[in-house]
């Protein structure tokens, strides 16, 4: 692996290269620039924004609409679409588009980038911005009745709001002779165990055929990023990346929020604590894997009294740890901006002795649950060849993590953005060609592997740390108040994928717009492409696969 200097420089010159490349192409459309920390950004005309991202992705090579963040200024509103490459994430550029505040109407760039949908209908509803061409613009996480937009100025929360019941048409789709067949609309929720959370999904069958289906969510919306708009970067923000995937993955929600204020404010974090964060980072990320396989197990074919609960035994011995660590069994608010909260417990070889002895019995486990799941011809039945997902559908719709990895796409932040200790580790990306519902589950399992091998290998590096070297923390000032119209996105790998935040600040110590990026929103969105003319059983297997945990998805 390369050197920190030779990364910083490497990462430099992407930057450079970025904006070169997007300058030669958006040169036709820019009419100022309006740099963020971590990219080049551009401004664009509102009735141009189609054509420059299109001309951004085919010409440029910026495939990955990774994010797209509404905000209302004093005197406009502004969508900006944050654009990666998957080949190489460092490589971006954000594209900001302003409206008047008269009359906020922007062109939607769906066609371009189908991820897009959901999240232009995301800023429809919370900020207020119309996106003309959009092929269903309606609220996503509000229902429909709702008045107004929460993330608006002008937004009074002492509306009152009355939400009616409404019926549900049954949309059918002509058959080969050109007949209409009989189609049945079904509700499947707004509760079902392979959503880990709460969705509701519409589903039209023509007969036990997936004609369509349309997840409906919005349940578990509990005001993230209005919260984080109202707290303090330095202390009051840490302990809610915690709840945005509550399952297991904690650590790795903080190392998002962390990483951009970081940046944001210029903090240097100390090796030691790189070390650790990443331990615990790869701790995390074996939790949340265990959860997803043993309740995939239970969706599939209601394995609960093997790999369900064997599954759950092993996660809880990671949680053991991360307890042993953090002081918390989920909700650890642990890292801190500039470090962690404190060094390893002691006894610190007792600690460090535990962990090793979780890592030697691994392999065994993984060997029992390959027995139990992978070879297992139900399993095999219900998952091979269903639900498959293309990898160009894959990047059309934002997905990543093992979602892309599941179809042969190479993404990984972990070495292709590099943070943290993983520059400095050994360690494989894990990908798996066929793009189904089992080939998703193989690279969780894989990725299981991969992480205790991180894990080990930091264990070997605080191990022979000195003594007097052990810096847990940078020196922060108490009040963080980065400079005004200070923009950034930064991400980190999640267990579902990029993690991403994007935040504005405006010289307090609070943002004045957080946006939050969740791996499962964009990975959930891509459903009705993999079911659409599989079975109802197949369905909820698709489901289970993409493993989204709806408090991240809804935040």
């Amino acid at each position: 692996m390369s050197s920190q200097s030779g990364l910083e420089t490497g990462a430099s010159s992407s930057a450079t290269e970025s904006s070169t490349a997007a300058e030669s192409v958006l040169e036709a459309y820019a009419l100022d620039r309006d740099d963020h920390l971590n990219a080049p950004a551009f401004v664009i005309r509102p009735d141009e924004v189609m054509a420059a991202l299109a001309d951004l992705r085919d010409e440029a090579g910026f495939d990955h609409c990774a994010c797209v963040t509404a905000q209302q200024y004093e005197d406009r509103y502004e969508t900006i679409y944050h654009l990666r490459s998957y080949a190489d994430p460092t490589r971006e550029v954000s594209v900001v588009v302003p409206t008047p505040i008269d009359d906020p109407v922007s062109q939607s760039v769906t066609p371009v980038f189908e991820t897009a949908n959901w999240h232009e209908r995301e800023a429809y509803d919370l900020v207020g911005i119309a996106y003309d061409g959009h092929p269903d613009l309606r609220r996503i996480l509000l229902p429909e009745t709702w008045q107004g937009h929460p993330l608006a100025l002008e937004y009074d929360r002492e509306t009152p709001q009355i939400v009616t019941l409404s019926e549900h048409d049954s949309p059918t789709v002509a058959g080969e002779d050109g007949s209409e067949p009989e189609t049945l609309f079904l509700n499947v929720g707004p509760h079902h165990p392979a959503t880990h959370g709460v969705m509701h999904v519409k589903v039209v069958l023509d007969g036990e055929t997936v004609v369509d289906a349309d997840p409906d969510i919005g349940y578990m919306h509990r005001c993230e990023e209005q919260m984080c708009q109202q707290s303090t970067y330095r202390h009051q923000i840490m302990p809610y990346p915690d709840r945005w995937d509550w399952v297991s993955s904690g650590l790795l929600n903080e190392w998002a929020y962390a990483r951009v204020a970081e940046d944001l404010a210029d903090l240097e974090v100390p090796e030691y604590a790189q070390v650790i964060r990443t331990m615990g980072a790869e701790l995390s990320r074996m939790a949340a894997h265990f959860i997803a396989l043993g309740t995939y197990a239970l969706d599939v074919h209601g394995e609960f009294t093997a790999t369900f609960q064997y599954a759950f035994r092993d996660r809880e011995l990671v949680l053991d740890c991360l307890e042993e660590l953090t002081g918390q069994r989920m909700m650890f608010n642990y890292l801190r901006l500039g470090g962690v909260a404190w060094d390893l417990p002691e006894p610190r070889e007792e600690f460090l002795e535990g962990v090793r002895d979780l890592l030697e019995d691994l392999p065994a486990k993984i060997d029992e649950y390959h027995d139990l799941v992978v070879t297992n011809e139900i399993f095999q039945a219900r998952c091979v060849d269903t639900g498959v997902l293309e990898p160009d559908v894959a990047k059309q719709y934002g997905c990543t993590g093992p979602v892309a990895r599941g179809s042969g796409i190479d993404y990984d932040l972990r070495r292709d953005d590099p943070y943290g200790y993983y520059d400095r580790l050994e360690w494989d990306v894990v990908t798996e060609s066929a793009g189904d519902n089992y080939a998703r589950l193989l690279v969780r399992m894989g990725e299981l592997e991969e992480s205790a091998k991180i894990v080990e290998q930091c264990l070997d590096v605080l191990e022979e740390w000195p003594e007097g070297d052990r810096e847990i923390q940078s020196n922060v000032p108490r009040t963080l108040k980065p400079d005004p119209d200070a923009e950034i996105y930064r991400a980190v790998e999640g267990a579902k994928g990029e993690l991403g935040i994007y935040v504005r600040a405006d010289g307090t110590e609070t943002p004045a717009r957080f946006k939050i990026r969740s791996p499962s929103f964009s990975n959930l969105s891509v459903l009705p492409e993999i079911v659409r003319g599989e079975y109802l059983p197949d369905l909820i297997a698709a489901i289970g696969s993409l493993d989204c945990i709806m408090g991240e998805v809804d935040r």
